[in-house]
């Protein structure tokens, strides 16, 4: 797999990159072919801090890891590590799907019939004169439960999560509150 590496607040040093690379790279032996598509790391330093942020789009999911400590080096570690964990709970999620669906043709004809759309996340800076949108995400939308769409967002590490209602075919949220259960957003 290939890796777009770049740095904010850090100059990405060649001895950064082939550690980067190394460490990815045990990633690979939990795909059967490499993934096509480009994954992405940010290395960051904001008031001594290390932060490595790792995104990976495969299709059907996006494996998302942050981390920040006092070492890059660290932090590259522990990202990896969580990458490995998300791979592994996607696998097992995935197979225990295909069983009880009565295998994987099964799984890829209902899947590959389903009309996946683009949508656009967009992270905004609110300042009291000035709404400019300073980042644009886009990411496919593939249809699915409600526990799978919580089970995603937790993967990614964030506190909510856009998706294709499978069973309403509308676009909902979901979302973790303070109370540590989630909630979701419908249309009226």
């Amino acid at each position: 797999m290939q890796f777009t590496i770049r740095g904010q607040q850090i100059e990405v040093t060649d001895a950064l990159k082939d550690y980067v690379d190394k460490k990815l790279s045990r990633l690979d032996k939990y795909f059967d072919a490499p993934p096509t598509s480009e994954g992405y790391v940010t290395l960051n330093v904001i008031r001594g801090l290390h932060t490595v942020e790792v995104t990976i789009p495969l299709t059907g999911v996006v494996l998302r890891a942050e981390d920040r400590s006092d070492d890059m080096y660290a932090s590259i570690d522990a990202v990896v590590d969580k990458l490995e964990r998300q791979i592994r709970k996607h696998k097992t999620k995935l197979n225990r799907k295909i069983k009880q669906e009565g295998g994987l043709k099964t799984l890829i004809a209902t899947n590959g019939a389903a009309a996946t759309s683009q949508m656009e996340a967009e992270q905004v800076e609110y300042d009291e004169d000035n709404y400019e949108v300073v980042r644009t995400k886009r990411f496919t939308m593939k249809p699915m439960d409600v526990e799978e769409a919580i089970l995603q967002m937790n993967m990614v590490g964030h506190n909510f999560f856009v998706f294709s209602n499978i069973d309403t075919q509308e676009v909902n949220v979901v979302y973790k509150r303070d109370d540590g259960k989630y909630g979701l957003i419908e249309r009226d």
